[in-house]
């Protein structure tokens, strides 16, 4: 998150950029909100690739200049994303590669009317994993 607050902060510095994670795995979303790193216990989640224990102490700094928020979003929420991609575009997206599109999908960030970017990333999922994640929707 803290290259992506940089590329957007040096391209325009009035970008509002907002940081999501599992909601299982809120440490940056604590560490934000207090101003300082808080640790948790190892979270579970199946976005396996967010599932961090504290934020790096020379990110955090980073984050906490440029980020307009931290927001979580629930397992369900990735399925449902991953699912609309899996669907409409045709685009294998790992659930921690959904996070930011979960929540927009979710209107946890103000979208409507606005001009918005979400980063995606892509297919480093287990096949089964994923079928199994979209048969659960």
């Amino acid at each position: 998150m803290s290259g992506s607050l940089l590329a957007a902060h040096a391209i325009s510095p009035d970008c509002a950029v907002y940081g999501v994670e599992p909601e299982a795995g809120n440490d940056d979303q604590q560490s934000f909100r207090k101003g300082e790193v808080v640790s948790i216990a190892p979270p579970n989640s199946i976005a396996d690739g967010a599932l961090t224990m504290g934020l790096g102490k020379l990110t955090f700094p980073i984050i906490k200049q440029h980020a307009r928020d931290i927001l979580t979003v629930s397992d369900p929420q990735l399925i449902q994303a991953m699912q609309f991609f899996a669907e409409r575009m045709k685009m294998v997206v790992e659930p921690t590669g959904c996070l930011g599109a979960a929540a927009a999908f979710n209107e946890l960030v103000p979208v409507k009317g606005k001009r918005v970017g979400v980063l995606l990333s892509g297919g480093n999922v287990d096949l089964s994993a994923y079928a199994g994640f979209l048969r659960a929707a």
